[in-house]
C-alpha cells in the first residue's frame, strides 16, 4: 500500500527526519517505538523497535539508503501460529516546487496461512497509511511548515498547564542537526 503526503520544506530536512528510525513511532501506527541510542542513520543501520501488539522487541535494519531520494527500513520476521510475516516501509522523496512530495509505502510480506489474510492486511494499511501520512505531514508542518528546531522540552514535563496532560517529551536531534519534537 502507498499515499503520497506534501512537506513544505527542503528534501534534506525531510530526509534527516526520516533517516532518525526513532521518529517512525511518532507518526507510524506500524511502529510502536524504535531503540537507538548508538546508531548512527545510513545503509545496514540496525535498530530495536517494537510492532503492535508484540511483547519483544525486533530488528528493523535500513535497507536502502539514498540521501534525499529514499529510504527504506525492513523488519523482522515475526513468527506466529499462521505463519510469519515481514514490514517494509519505504519513502520516496520527490523534490517539488516549494518542498518534498514523500511517497509513504508499506509491504508486508506474508508467509504460510497468513496467506490468506494478506486481504484483511491490505484493508488494514489502506485503511491505516492516509492516516500515518497525515499525522506525518502536520508533525513535519505540513503546507504550513515551522522551524523543526528549537529549545529542548524537559522530559519532566511541561510548565504548568494542565496537570492530567502527559509531560512532554526531549526534542530529538537527527544526523543533520534539526531537532524533531518526540
Amino acid at each position: 500500500m502507498s499515499t503520497s503526503v506534501f512537506v513544505s520544506r527542503p528534501d534534506a530536512e525531510v530526509f534527516d527526519f526520516l533517516a532518525d528510525a526513532r521518529n517512525l513511532a511518532l507518526w507510524s501506527s506500524g511502529v510502536t517505538s524504535v531503540d537507538a541510542d548508538d546508531v548512527l542513520p545510513g545503509r545496514d543501520a540496525a535498530y530495536g523497535y517494537r510492532y503492535p501488539g508484540r511483547r519483544r522487541p525486533h530488528r528493523l535494519v535500513c535497507d536502502h539508503f539514498e540521501p534525499c531520494r529514499r529510504i527504506v527500513f525492513r523488519g523482522q520476521r515475526m513468527w506466529s501460529p499462521l505463519g510469519t510475516q515481514v514490514p517494509v516501509y519505504g519513502f520516496d522523496l520527490i523534490p517539488h516546487g516549494d518542498g518534498t512530495m514523500v511517497r509513504l509505502s508499506v509491504t508486508s510480506c506474508l508467509s504460510a496461512a497468513l496467506l490468506l489474510l494478506a486481504p484483511v492486511v491490505a484493508m488494514a494499511w489502506r485503511r491505516d497509511l492516509p492516516a500515518d501520512a497525515r499525522k506525518f505531514g502536520d508533525i513535519l508542518g505540513g503546507s504550513a511548515a515551522a522551524p523543526l528546531h528549537g529549545p529542548q522540552v524537559p522530559a519532566s514535563g511541561g510548565s504548568g498547564g494542565d496537570p492530567g496532560a502527559p509531560a512532554a517529551t526531549p526534542l530529538r536531534t537527527a544526523p543533520g542537526g534539526f531537532d524533531y519534537a518526540h
